[in-house]
């Protein structure tokens, strides 16, 4: 009966999260950068994600909750990694041997606070029953709260939301806002979710890729900015123009999760580095990192590790004279994937009915252009 009612689940957020959904870039949101073919994580060769969407039922039972997969490839082989913890008021398992080994043998799981634990098992059970994959110990499963507007506790995301998620990953464009993982978050006071971008760095900086993940669930409405304008105050008078209501404290009460993705050759304390920047671009949005927002970073390259049979490895990586090029590249990637989290992502009403509703586009655009700020 559960595995119905989960396949029952999946294939409705399935449905829901085939919506065309806009982008920041959409609207003539202007960013730095050169964006890759999709502005997605996924413009990184190898690079897969796959989402399950879970929505079903209202009121105290209402479910709006899921999780996402992003890994480098089908066969799940090692890469380099680091791990940075911004701020700790969350979890992401596995990070012990990320930061002890510098390695990543697993795909990076997203989800629900509460389903981490359920997450987990079922990305080690998918890893035995799949024999194209290696064995998985150390499951990293990350995670952010949508217990506003979804049922957090009744469980909902199930061994096969997982095994959906995995083996639907996929490279290519990256569907964003209420999706996966991210289908009851929260950014800024105004709908969240996932969002993604990518840049591409010039042949003198090394002609890499980087791409950003973020599932955002974090900041305070009074404090976004979008494209270097604080927008609040405006967006805040159409809102209430458009509902009349004020459900929600506007408090910073959430978190985010970024992974960062590249195929630089990169050490784990370069990649490290990288990650210490990723808060940078969450500032440029308004964030500041409060004590109750579990900021936490992964990064990964999925340049080749050496045969590990060898008595010797020899590594090749970038000089740190060229860096910088990757250094930008993620805090504008990271600035970017939050917006598109918010502006893909839809109203919902979940939880006892409560509703939050998204970004506002025409009023954003409106404040833009009165900045000078629209493409």
């Amino acid at each position: 009966m559960r595995s119905q009612l989960s396949l029952v689940l999946f294939l409705a957020g399935a449905l829901a999260a085939q919506e065309p959904a806009k982008r920041a870039r959409d609207l003539g949101i202007p960013f730095d950068g050169t964006p890759g073919k999709h502005n997605a994580i996924t413009d990184v060769a190898g690079v897969l994600v796959g989402h399950t969407t879970v929505v079903a039922g209202a009121g105290k039972k209402a479910v709006r909750t899921g999780v996402t997969a992003v890994f480098a490839n089908a066969e799940v082989h090692s890469r380099r990694a680091a791990f940075h913890r911004h701020n700790g008021d969350g979890e992401v398992t596995g990070t012990h041997f990320i930061e002890e080994r510098g390695l990543l043998l697993s795909p990076i799981m997203i989800t629900n606070t509460i389903s981490v634990p359920d997450v987990g098992g079922a990305l080690i059970r998918w890893s035995i029953k799949n024999d194209k994959v290696r064995k998985i110990n150390l499951p990293v499963v990350a995670e952010t709260w949508d217990g506003y507007l979804n049922d957090i506790y009744g469980f909902h995301v199930s061994r096969e939301h997982v095994y959906a998620a995995l083996d639907g990953a996929k490279p290519g464009p990256v569907a964003e806002g209420n999706v996966g993982g991210g289908t009851g978050m929260i950014c800024h006071g105004f709908k969240g979710g996932i969002g993604t971008s990518s840049r591409v760095i010039s042949k003198r900086g090394g002609g890499h890729t980087l791409g950003v993940l973020v599932q955002a669930n974090h900041g305070r409405r009074r404090d976004l900015r979008v494209a270097g304008v604080p927008v609040w105050q405006a967006l805040e008078a159409a809102r209430k123009g458009e509902s009349g209501r004020e459900e929600r404290p506007d408090e910073d009460d959430g978190s985010i999760i970024v992974v960062v993705a590249t195929d630089a050759p990169l050490m784990p304390l370069q990649l490290q580095r990288i990650l210490r920047r990723v808060a940078m671009g969450l500032a440029r949005n308004g964030s500041y990192s409060s004590t109750h927002s579990g900021d936490m970073f992964l990064a990964f390259t999925t340049a080749p590790v050496a045969d590990k049979d060898r008595r010797m490895q020899h590594a090749e990586f970038v000089a740190d004279g060229v860096i910088d090029h990757l250094f930008a590249a993620a805090v504008q990637a990271t600035e970017e994937a939050i917006i598109n989290a918010m502006i893909a992502a839809a109203t919902m009403t979940g939880k006892d009915g409560h509703v939050i509703e998204r970004i506002p586009h025409e009023p954003l655009r409106e404040v833009l252009r009165k900045h000078g700020r629209l493409r």
